[in-house]
C-alpha cells in the first residue's frame, strides 16, 4: 500500500521539477532576479553593487542627489535648510515606518549615525571625515539638527548616501550587527521575508504598486550561468554581465540591457616626496604610457570605463565632452616627457599594493615609455582604488589628498571653497579643483567601474543609478 502511494507522489514531484526547469514564467507579480552574493546587508558597511541594490530595495534614503546637476530630490526627508551652512536642519516626512511597525523618527537617524561613528564600517569615514558634525540632535520626532565644525554646502549630498539610512531601535539596542545583516529591517518599498541565505532570499513589497512586482525572488550564483538563464526564460533579470558576454549582450538583449556608472574609481598615485617623482613632467610622462582601453579589454574583463577626467561619472558635476590629456595613451609623447625630465632608465618598483591590474600595467608602461616598471613592492607609484559612499565630489578629492599627501598653492583653498558652496552651485568650483589636479597630477586617472543588467521580455522599466544599482521597485512585470 505504501509503495502505491509513493509512485504518484514521486510522479508529481518530477512534474513539479520539470515545470521549474522548463523556463515557464512565474506568477505575473513575481520577479526572479540573479545577483552576485552581497558581502553584507548592513547598509553602513555595504561595499558591492549587490549590497547597494538590496539596500535600495529595503530602505528609503533621506534624498536622491544628482551630482551632474547638484539637485537633491527629497525621499524620506521633506527638505534640508541652513542659513550659515554650519547649522543644518533636516525635516522628515511624517508617517515613516520600519518593517517591524515601529516609527522612523529623527532619533532613529541620530542614534544610527552615532553607531556608525563608533564602528569601523565603510560609512564611518562619511560621518567622521566628511560630515564632521560637532552635534547631532533630534529636537522633535521629525527634525534632525546638525552643527558642523566648519561651513559645508555638501550636507544634502552627503546625507543622501544609502549608507546613512536609519536602523530600528531593536538593532541599535542589541548591537547584534551580524544578526541584523541576516535579517535586516528597513523602511523601504520591500521587506525581506525570512533570513538572507547564501543562495539568496525573497523580497515582498510593502505597499500595493499595480504593474510592479509584488514578490522578488533573489538568486545568487555565477554571472555567466545567470545570463544564460535569462536567455532561456528561467530567470527574469540578471544584474551582472561577465566580460565574455559583453559583445553578445547587444545581440541577445538588444533593447533589454542597461549599463550604469558604479561609485568605484581607480588611480595610480605617486610618492610626491620621492626625488624621481617630484617633477610633474615625470608624472605626465607615465600617464601617457598607460593604454587604458587595452587594460579594460584584457585584465579588467570589460567591467570598467577608461577615465576621461579625474572625477568619475558617478560624482562628476556636469559633462566633460573631451578626454583629459593625462587620460590619453600617447607612448611617444610620454617617452619624450621622461627624456626631457632626465628620468633614469633604472627599474621602478611599485608602492605596496595588491591590485590585480598592476602587473599588466607595469608591462605596458615599460614597453611604451622605456622605463622598467616592476610590479614588486617598492617606493614607486601605487594603486588607489576608491569605493565611494556619497555622490559628493568632496569624498573622492579628499581621498586623493589623503592618499598622496598632495599640497600646493591654491589647492586647499579651492577645495575648501568647493565644499562651502551650496551643492547646486559647487560644480564649477569642483571643476576648477579637478583642473588643478590634472595640471600637477599627483594621481593618474585610470578608470571607473560600470554595471550591467539584462532582462527577459516580460520585464520592463529597468533603470539603475550609481549608488542604488538596479531599481527593483520600479521594474514592471507582465
Amino acid at each position: 500500500m505504501r509503495l502505491r502511494l509513493l509512485v504518484p507522489l514521486l510522479a508529481a514531484a518530477l512534474v513539479a521539477v520539470g515545470c521549474t526547469e522548463s523556463g515557464e514564467p512565474p506568477a505575473p507579480d513575481v520577479l526572479r532576479v540573479g545577483l552576485a552574493a552581497p558581502a553584507t546587508l548592513l547598509p553602513a558597511d555595504v561595499r558591492d553593487q549587490s549590497g547597494r541594490m538590496l539596500t535600495g530595495a529595503l530602505w528609503t534614503p533621506l534624498a536622491d542627489h544628482d551630482p551632474a546637476t547638484g539637485k537633491t530630490s527629497p525621499r524620506a526627508a521633506e527638505g534640508f535648510t541652513s542659513t550659515d551652512r554650519i547649522t543644518w536642519t533636516v525635516k522628515l516626512k511624517d508617517g515613516g515606518k520600519f518593517h517591524d511597525g515601529t516609527p522612523v523618527t529623527a532619533q532613529s537617524y541620530v542614534d544610527t549615525w552615532k553607531a556608525i561613528g563608533a564602528e569601523q564600517w565603510q560609512a564611518t569615514r562619511v560621518v567622521k571625515e566628511l560630515l564632521r558634525a560637532k552635534e547631532i540632535t533630534a529636537p522633535d520626532p521629525l527634525t534632525i539638527r546638525l552643527v558642523l565644525d566648519r561651513p559645508s554646502g555638501q550636507v544634502p549630498a552627503l546625507l543622501s548616501s544609502p549608507a546613512l539610512v536609519p536602523l530600528p531601535a531593536s538593532a541599535l539596542t542589541s548591537r547584534d550587527w551580524a544578526g541584523f545583516a541576516q535579517r535586516p529591517v528597513g523602511n523601504g518599498p520591500f521587506r525581506l521575508e525570512g533570513a538572507w541565505q547564501p543562495s539568496g532570499g525573497k523580497l515582498v513589497r510593502v505597499a500595493d504598486a499595480p504593474g510592479k512586482a509584488r514578490v522578488i525572488e533573489l538568486k545568487t550564483g555565477d554571472a555567466a550561468a545567470q545570463y544564460d538563464e535569462v536567455k532561456a526564460g528561467k530567470l527574469d533579470l540578471s544584474t551582472f554581465v561577465p566580460g565574455d558576454r559583453h559583445e553578445a549582450m547587444h545581440a541577445d538583449f538588444a533593447q533589454r540591457h542597461v549599463m550604469w556608472a558604479l561609485p568605484t574609481v581607480a588611480y595610480l598615485g605617486f610618492p610626491l616626496t620621492a626625488p624621481h617623482f617630484s617633477d610633474a613632467t615625470v608624472r605626465h610622462g607615465f600617464a601617457l604610457g598607460i593604454d587604458r582601453a587595452a587594460l579594460e579589454a584584457g585584465a579588467l574583463g570589460k567591467q570598467v570605463d577608461p577615465a576621461k577626467s579625474l572625477l568619475p561619472p558617478a560624482v562628476a558635476p556636469g559633462e566633460r565632452s573631451s578626454t583629459c590629456r593625462p587620460c590619453t595613451f600617447d607612448a611617444g609623447a610620454g617617452k619624450s616627457l621622461l627624456t626631457q625630465a632626465e628620468f633614469p632608465a633604472t627599474p621602478v618598483h611599485f608602492g605596496q599594493s595588491q591590485a590585480n591590474w598592476l602587473r599588466p600595467l607595469a608591462e605596458q608602461v615599460t614597453a611604451a615609455v622605456g622605463v622598467p616598471l616592476a610590479p614588486e613592492p617598492g617606493q614607486g607609484p601605487f594603486a588607489i582604488d576608491v569605493a565611494l559612499l556619497t555622490p559628493s565630489p568632496q569624498e573622492v578629492l579628499a581621498e586623493i589628498a589623503k592618499a598622496t599627501g598632495y599640497q600646493s598653492d591654491g589647492f586647499a583653498d579651492l577645495l575648501k571653497s568647493a565644499e562651502e558652496t551650496e551643492a547646486g552651485e559647487s560644480g564649477e568650483v569642483y571643476r576648477l579643483v579637478e583642473n588643478h589636479l590634472l595640471r600637477d597630477l599627483p594621481v593618474v586617472p585610470l578608470w571607473s567601474g560600470h554595471g550591467h543588467a539584462v532582462w527577459a521580455d516580460r520585464v520592463g522599466d529597468v533603470k539603475a543609478t550609481a549608488f542604488g544599482g538596479v531599481d527593483l521597485s520600479g521594474a514592471t512585470v507582465r
